[in-house]
Formats: C-alpha cells, structure tokens, sequence
C-alpha cells in the first residue's frame, strides 16, 4: 500500500525530520474567565479574571487573541489587534 502525503509528513514529524507542526493557530480566542485561569478562593472565574482585567494581566496558562498564530509552545504568539476609531482600547477579542 503507498504512503499518502500527509502520513509521509507524520512519520517525518515523528522522526524529527520535519517540524510542520512547530507553527499554527494554537491561540484560542478566548483565555480570560476561563478555569485555567481562576485562582480565586471560592472558584468564581468571572469575577476573578474579568474582561477589564484581560489586557492589562499575563496569563499562566495561554494566550488569546483574534485570528492568532503561535509557535507550539506559545513562546512567540501574533494576532491582530483592531481599533474602530473611537473607542479607548485595541480591540484584541470579539467579546467584551
């Protein structure tokens, strides 16, 4: 049975010969309020980590933003940032 092309690039992936994995859309959208990243004493995500708080803390566990890349280990992280203008802030996320 012949190799398709994309189990040739796992098995080169596999063996160290290729790192087409090193890069990716591994950001979510969303990291603020989320579990991962509560540390408050009664477990209330949303009011630990508000989305005021999400420009303005660094994360523990990962990174967000909007039509984001990153290497694997979210060492170097893009995304866009827009701004309508008017408003205060960069836009970095759909909600909020």
């Amino acid at each position: 049975m012949k190799k398709t092309a994309e189990c040739q690039r796992l098995i080169d992936y596999h063996n160290r010969k290729s790192n087409w994995k090193g890069w990716g859309p591994y950001l979510s959208e969303r990291a603020w309020g989320t579990v991962r990243e509560d540390y408050s004493a009664y477990g209330n995500a949303w009011g630990y980590f508000p989305h005021d708080h999400a420009r303005s803390r660094a994360y523990r566990w990962n990174e967000d933003g909007l039509a984001g890349i990153s290497d694997r280990n979210q060492y170097l992280c893009f995304a866009l940032a827009l701004w309508n203008g008017r408003d205060p802030i960069l836009k970095e996320r759909l909600f909020g």
